[in-house]
């Protein structure tokens, strides 16, 4: 049963009530705290779902990638956020360089400290 926010226009108050799927907008809703029905429905933060295509396009917006060559952290921020948005573990080596560029290491001293990863 979903639990619906209001807030009573007369005293103020916020105040949850739980209903079924049916009643709402068939019952009437008193307030909880003084019983007025002057109330009105709060609607919390909301989640929009982007499919995958919509994210990895938003992640390749040029706004996006302006900086990545000369500055090593945003370029750690990008891989962060691209890691995140596919939603898998990238593994140790991933986070080994992404956390060495979020630090502020360039992508150059990277390869020549850690040349096994460029032959994987």
């Amino acid at each position: 049963m979903p639990t619906y926010r209001y807030r009573c226009l007369s005293c103020k108050m916020p105040f949850e009530l739980a209903m079924r799927y049916q009643d709402y907008g068939v019952i009437p809703v008193k307030c909880t705290h003084c019983g007025n029905e002057n109330v009105e429905r709060r609607i919390e933060r909301i989640r929009v779902l982007k499919d995958d295509a919509v994210r990895l396009q938003n992640m390749a917006d040029p706004q996006n990638l302006a900086n990545i060559e000369d500055d090593p952290r945003a370029l750690g921020k990008m891989m962060r956020n691209m890691e995140s948005q596919i939603g898998e573990n990238m593994g140790s080596e991933f986070d080994e360089v992404v956390g060495r560029l979020e630090s502020g290491q360039s992508a150059q001293n990277i390869e020549r400290e850690l040349p096994d990863l460029a032959e994987e």
